[in-house]
């Protein structure tokens, strides 16, 4: 390749290491070669082991990083003269951060990385300042990625505000037309004509039962934007975990005699009354329970244990423990499955079901439990060695919650909508 003479490498190597004496870029330029590429050709493969850093002389190129496979490439920033390309190159043996592409004709000047290794063997000064300089220019770059981290970070801050706001305003909507439509097939059941008919009453069944659980998802969609907008207030009284337990375990009997499934409750003597929302702690019970059963295979166990335990502040509180025998969760998911709308696996196989195993959901259950352990001052996670579904590892979920919220959680009697009476699950 014709090697350009046009081009002072002295003046080019000052835009970089503006520290060194001329004496030390004169040394500098000696291991440096001047050349020209064509557009489109490739400086710097993201992924790849190189050692050549590059200073533009003329020219653009464009930094380009992967996102991922259904995202592509993504333009970081076009480079121009004086912008250094792979300085990570000449102090580290890492592979390239980014993909960087001439989109002009662009002249380069180049040095390999052993070339200013046998530099910094010469001179400790040229050496320091060097060093220095390539941290100065990596720090800079660092910041401007921040920059754009932050700006992306604010857009979608938004845009999940008005994803929430959407998502507020179509359950109210939902919520009206079936509470009259339960009202009108109540209503038909009644009628003489619709108990002797054992046909027609078994599609009225079939109605209302459809009509609870769409009702079920849309007070859930309800509770989580509560719970993302910082509105989910509580009004703690004392609540008989003891007796809730057991409810909800009646309620479960006979789900979990369908599926074979053996819920064994296991609570300890000691177990606290708390001071809590008891509608609140309910559906948090409820769904971690759900969850549980909907991920344990038929034939299968699953435990409710609570005790008392000290919290990280030392202040006494209750431990309530979901143990169960299903195909447990890699811990990738550890975090994520509490995240709204999360879900785990392909949601093209998605498939709806409130118990059913592996059946599917609107993935806010778990987030509502967070939300509520967070609203009473405690905590929730869950423990699994990972996601087998022939050796069946399980998951250990655990809600803490101290036996007093904080003050600030104990505000004014509960502003949202959610009834402070503890309520039954169909």
């Amino acid at each position: 390749m014709n090697e350009p003479q046009t081009f002072d490498k002295i003046s080019l190597l000052r835009l970089a290491f503006n520290e060194l004496t001329r004496e030390e870029l004169q040394e500098m330029s000696v291991a440096t070669r001047i050349c020209a590429y064509p557009p489109g050709h490739v400086l710097c493969r993201e992924g790849a082991y190189e050692e050549v850093f590059y200073i533009i002389a003329d020219g653009n190129a464009a930094i380009c990083k992967n996102i991922s496979e259904q995202d592509g490439e993504r333009l970081l920033r076009i480079a121009g003269k004086g912008d250094l390309v792979g300085e990570m190159a000449l102090i580290q043996n890492v592979p390239r951060s980014a993909t960087v592409r001439t989109t002009t004709e662009c002249t380069v000047l180049e040095m390999k990385k052993k070339d200013f290794e046998t530099l910094l063997s010469r001179s400790p000064s040229m050496a320091i300042n060097i060093i220095r300089t390539t941290l100065d220019r990596i720090r800079e770059n660092d910041q401007m990625a921040i920059q754009v981290m932050q700006n992306t970070n604010k857009m979608l801050h938004h845009l999940d505000r008005n994803k929430l706001e959407f998502i507020q305003v179509a359950a109210h909507e939902l919520r009206t037309p079936l509470t009259v439509l339960k009202g009108y097939v109540n209503v038909l059941h009644s009628f003489i004509d619709t108990k002797t008919n054992p046909a027609l009453n078994e599609v009225m069944d079939g109605i209302i039962k459809g009509a609870d659980r769409m009702h079920e998802v849309v007070n859930a969609m309800l509770d989580v934007t509560r719970i993302d907008s910082d509105t989910l207030k509580i009004n703690p009284v004392p609540v008989p975990l003891k007796r809730i337990i057991n409810e909800l375990a009646g309620d479960f009997a006979n789900t979990s005699a369908e599926r074979n499934i053996i819920l064994d409750i296991v609570i300890d003597s000691d177990t606290p009354t708390i001071n809590a929302d008891p509608s609140l702690i309910q559906k948090a019970l409820y769904h971690l329970i759900i969850n549980a059963i909907k991920y344990t295979p038929d034939g299968g166990k699953v435990t409710l244990r609570s005790r008392l335990v000290m919290l990280e502040d030392n202040a006494p509180g209750v431990e309530l423990g979901i143990i169960d025998t299903g195909v447990g969760l890699d811990a990738e998911h550890h975090e994520l499955v509490f995240e709204k709308f999360y879900q785990v696996g392909d949601v093209a196989f998605h498939s709806s079901g409130k118990t059913s195993f592996k059946g599917g959901g609107a993935g806010l259950g778990l987030a509502i439990v967070r939300g509520v352990a967070r609203a009473h001052g405690g905590k929730v996670w869950v423990e699994s060695t990972g996601c087998d579904e022939v050796n069946l590892p399980g998951c250990r979920f655990y809600l803490q919650l101290p036996i007093d919220p904080p003050k600030q959680h104990s505000s004014t009697p509960a502003t949202n909508d959610i009834p402070t009476v503890p309520y039954r699950f169909r």
